[in-house]
């Protein structure tokens, strides 16, 4: 064996290696993995540790024969929301954390030679310069397959049988539809951070595979609520302590896969008042 080849085999084996735990299998039949269910929750520290619960939380959503329309949705930057806060500069950081999450996601779970490939789509309203981004950062990955615009036409015709997509932050009505279209085609569709949805924008038979949001009270953060598929939605306070846990169909908003983030508030905003009124119980004593 040529020393290319050996380099290559040897890659392609600790890729492979890394699907271990979880015993990923991606077929025409159905995927098949093994999970911890129930695992118990944790705020990440760190934007590694968030990743990495994304993507743990999507390769357990693409095991399952259906949904074929998955999405994940987190703020790219710590403690800041998925457009930054406003400004230039920070919208310029959260696209390049989004790249930089796909980036990792597509090297997880595209496997070289053996597949599938994993397409990614940028928004129709996406910038030049974001496209060549994307296609510097994420084309050359393992596993990959094409980086295309959603306002490309014809583009399933494209796409391998048993190629996976990737939706990075859609933003408009078509790339929405776009993605449906996909997914309702039969081809795997994870949809990243998407932008300005509405009731509409995502079907309610979508999964969501991962979700972690802040939430706020006197404009702190007081809490999160979390999901990291196949774990049920769980609120957390600051200090990580567990304060509700809830299933879809407890939390959705009806005919969406969006929670409703009200009782998730009221239980933030409680364990924080109460925190608080510890807190001045020790400096009177």
């Amino acid at each position: 064996m040529k020393p290319t080849e050996l380099l290559w085999a040897l890659l392609i084996l600790r890729h492979v290696a890394s699907f271990a735990p979880n015993l990923l299998t991606f077929s025409g039949r159905a995927m098949k993995t093994r999970t911890c269910l129930f695992s118990k929750p944790s705020i990440p520290n760190t934007a590694q540790t968030r990743d990495k619960q994304a993507i743990s939380g999507i390769k357990s959503a693409l095991s399952l024969p259906s949904p074929t329309l998955i999405e994940c949705e987190f703020p790219p930057l710590v403690e800041l929301n998925k457009l930054g806060d406003g400004s230039l500069r920070s919208s310029l950081q959260a696209e390049d954390a989004n790249i930089a999450f796909t980036n990792k996601l597509v090297k997880d779970i595209g496997i070289p030679f053996f597949g599938p490939k994993v397409n990614v789509f940028v928004s129709s309203s996406a910038s030049g310069s974001f496209m060549k981004k994307v296609q510097s950062k994420v084309k050359g990955s393992y596993g990959s397959g094409a980086v295309f615009s959603l306002k490309e036409e014809g583009v399933q015709s494209k796409i391998g049988k048993g190629d996976v997509c990737v939706v990075l932050t859609p933003s408009s009505a078509k790339d929405y539809r776009v993605a449906k279209e996909l997914a309702d085609g039969g081809f795997k569709t994870v949809v990243v951070n998407g932008l300005f949805k509405d009731p509409k924008s995502i079907p309610p038979y979508a999964r969501m595979a991962y979700y972690f949001k802040p939430l706020t009270y006197n404009s702190q953060i007081a809490g999160y609520l979390i999901r990291q598929y196949p774990n049920n939605w769980t609120v957390l306070d600051v200090t990580n302590k567990e304060l509700g846990r809830f299933k879809d169909e407890e939390i959705l908003v009806e005919k969406t896969n969006t929670p409703d983030l009200r009782t998730s508030v009221r239980l933030a905003q409680k364990s924080a008042d109460e925190r608080a009124i510890r807190e001045r119980s020790k400096l009177l004593r």
